[in-house]
């Protein structure tokens, strides 16, 4: 079970809990449209290859649930006050700045990318690979990677067109390729030239066997199209700050150069 299973309050504090505060401060200037982050997590098991606005949201675990809760009342604020908004549904963010000044840095890590690099710069720990008995073709859950720079962009496009539509708008943002873990592991091999070893866990509750976007959508409406597709820059662009930002042991480049 991931964490928003394992500890639910800290989900629905600031996911929802703040995002009401921040929706009572911004009702009172309804001209100031909101973008929302939100998730793919609200769709659950996907019933289509390619999953569109208009697919069922059922989502199956509390962050999901929690991100959907605040749509919703986007919705509302919109009928009640004419407050726009535009909703991001975010399939999986990765990447970093391509100067590798700028990345992410959680604590705890949850993300698979950047607790790959971290193993490949030697940190002792192996990347816990959550179940391999998916209908997948090698077994193993598929995501649909979005790098940043493009999210980036699509905010910019977003703001832009809250502000001549009007609405409670909600926009896909994906890449429309999905790559397995066990893929994403040999990319990151590649790119690094390190070995990083993984291992199998049990599946994690609330984990769909795959997710990728539509994101036609957002691409017709909003002119947004994705320019880093390709898995190896994405992880390249990752790796690059994973190094500024935790640089390489002695071993790990002396092996690297084997």
């Amino acid at each position: 079970m991931g964490e928003s299973g394992t500890n639910p309050a800290i989900y629905y504090q600031n996911n929802v809990a703040c995002s009401l505060e921040l929706l009572e401060c911004l009702r009172h200037r309804p001209e100031i449209p909101l973008v929302f982050s939100s998730t793919a997590a609200v769709y659950g098991k996907p019933q289509t290859a390619l999953i569109s606005e208009t697919h069922p949201l059922s989502p199956i675990n509390v962050y999901g649930r929690t991100k959907l809760m605040v749509e919703r009342a986007l919705q509302d604020y919109f009928t009640a006050y004419r407050m726009s908004s535009v909703t991001f549904r975010y399939f999986n963010a990765a990447g970093a700045d391509p100067s590798g000044l700028i990345g992410e840095d959680h604590q705890p890590e949850t993300h698979l990318i950047p607790n790959i690099l971290r193993s490949a710069l030697g940190n002792g720990s192996k990347v816990s690979v959550f179940g391999a008995d998916y209908e997948t073709p090698d077994g193993t859950c598929i995501r649909d990677y979005i790098h940043v720079i493009d999210l980036c962009k699509a905010h910019l496009l977003g703001l832009e067109y809250a502000q001549r539509n009007p609405g409670a708008n909600v926009f896909n943002l994906g890449s429309e390729s999905g790559f397995s873990v066990i893929e994403v592991i040999k990319a990151a091999r590649a790119v690094t030239g390190l070995d990083i070893p993984y291992e199998l866990a049990a599946r994690r509750e609330g984990d769909p066997a795959r997710l990728v976007a539509d994101s036609s959508l957002a691409q017709t409406l909003l002119g947004w199209l994705p320019q880093t597709k390709d898995l190896h820059t994405i992880i390249d662009t990752a790796w690059r700050w994973h190094q500024h930002r935790h640089p390489v042991s002695n071993f790990m480049q002396q092996a690297a150069q084997r």
